[in-house]
């Protein structure tokens, strides 16, 4: 199992704690120093568990869009994408739990042709004006048929959004973009014209669900 490098201080952390919970236990040999082992031991198996970045069984159809992050498809609706659609987009928003897998991949293959970050709220991440009010960054990827937006969200306890590519950057579907630490949302616009392939209620696999399907090539 491989882990996402932004995850190595808090493993250490809670590893040295739990080390030290345990030997504090067996010289004292109180109950209570007991159940602090205990909780520490469960601390450090939600803190691997959490950063652990597996590695993605990408399709092998490349008009395949990947989810851009893992958990539940809370939301398909039509809005408007001012800051590099410009217009009318597609967005599906997929929300991630403290217990799913928190790097984000890469939806499609193409070109970084934006990037940002905006400061904001921590307001839980399930509701829609998280999409506005929250901490956000938004990476911009330009395809031979659309332009695709994956903006990830903060949600309620996250506090810290990583994302890796600078504009300029060539991505591959699956390839790893960030992070987003403790609980968040991650939400991907599609031109309107690319056939969505995924419902609300699915579960998605970063990097390896397909949610949606780039339209063929115009014949010359």
């Amino acid at each position: 199992m491989r882990f996402a490098r932004e995850g190595y201080p808090f493993i250490t952390i809670a590893l040295l704690l739990c080390v030290a919970a345990w030997l504090m236990a067996s010289r004292v040999g109180a109950p209570w120093t007991t159940g602090l082992a205990v909780v520490c031991s469960v601390l450090v198996l939600f803190v691997v568990w959490f950063f652990r970045d597996p590695v993605p069984r990408v399709p092998e159809d490349g008009r395949l869009v990947v989810a851009p992050g893992q958990g539940k498809v809370i939301d398909i609706r039509e809005v408007d994408e001012p800051s590099f659609l410009r217009g009318a987009a597609r967005r599906i928003t997929i929300f991630l739990s403290v217990f799913d897998v928190h790097v984000q991949r890469a939806p499609v293959n193409g070109k970084v042709e934006h990037r940002s970050y905006k400061p904001g709220e921590y307001v839980v991440a399930w509701l829609d004006k998280a999409s506005e009010d929250n901490e956000q960054a938004s990476l911009g990827i330009t395809t031979p048929q659309g332009r695709v937006l994956v903006r990830q969200i903060a949600g309620l306890i996250a506090r810290r959004i990583v994302t890796d590519p600078v504009e300029g950057d060539t991505v591959a579907r699956g390839q790893r973009i960030g992070l987003i630490r403790f609980g968040s949302r991650v939400d991907v616009f599609l031109p309107l014209e690319w056939e969505v392939t995924c419902s609300v209620g699915d579960r998605a696999r970063v990097g390896a669900t397909a949610l949606a399907r780039l339209p063929s090539p115009v014949k010359a």
